[in-house]
């Protein structure tokens, strides 16, 4: 079974309904990733996982589905996935939003970050940007940031087994990725604007 055909500048982008877990958003960009790579429909080395948070866990970002209007969502974290394109538009891959999959970066920018002008400073994001090809390499989770002191699922798991880096690299090193405490608050906007 398919998801809903997700539009993209060089045609139909398709993704298994399976591959998209709700409250997985770390997990939906790597398997975003592993797709581009084995799709061949992008050059991997064009695309990034960039991870939003900051030193207090909560970001606002606007026009998510979990907040239909103008209102934003504060989230703990996000992950996107830029495609700075060599064609020379880039492009924000971000499975909750309601703007358009994928959405131009700067239209993004605008419609779902707003100004940090406009952000109290303790709310103001920070941006982790990993290679694609990096991000599919290293990144591991066992999934218990997901579950309770008792050991139950906050949510519902993906239904595809946890994913490992494959050697003797830590099971679960989704913090390391999550943790942004000294990133610039620029450095997703230079990449993609370069």
């Amino acid at each position: 079974m398919l998801a809903e055909c997700l539009l993209c500048p060089r045609g139909p982008f398709l993704l298994p309904a399976s591959l998209i877990s709700a409250h997985h958003r770390e997990e939906n960009i790597w398997k975003l990733c592993e797709y581009i790579k084995n799709h061949d429909q992008y050059p991997l080395e064009e695309c990034y996982a960039v991870f939003i948070s900051n030193e207090r866990k909560m970001i606002p970002i606007w026009k998510q589905q979990a907040r239909p209007g103008d209102g934003p969502v504060i989230w703990d974290y996000h992950v996107v996935l830029l495609h700075v394109s060599s064609g020379g538009q880039s492009f924000i891959y971000d499975l909750d939003t309601v703007l358009p999959f994928p959405c131009p970066f700067d239209t993004y920018v605008e419609d779902a970050f707003k100004s940090d002008e406009d952000i109290h400073p303790q709310f103001r994001r920070k941006f982790r940007v990993i290679r694609a090809d990096s991000y599919l390499k290293n990144f591991a989770s066992d999934r218990s940031h997901m579950k309770d002191s008792s050991g139950n699922w906050r949510e519902p798991p993906p239904s595809y087994p946890c994913i490992e880096t494959g050697g003797i690299s830590p099971v679960n090193n989704f913090l390391r990725f999550k943790e942004i405490k000294s990133s610039s608050p620029c450095s997703c906007l230079a990449l993609a604007r370069a």
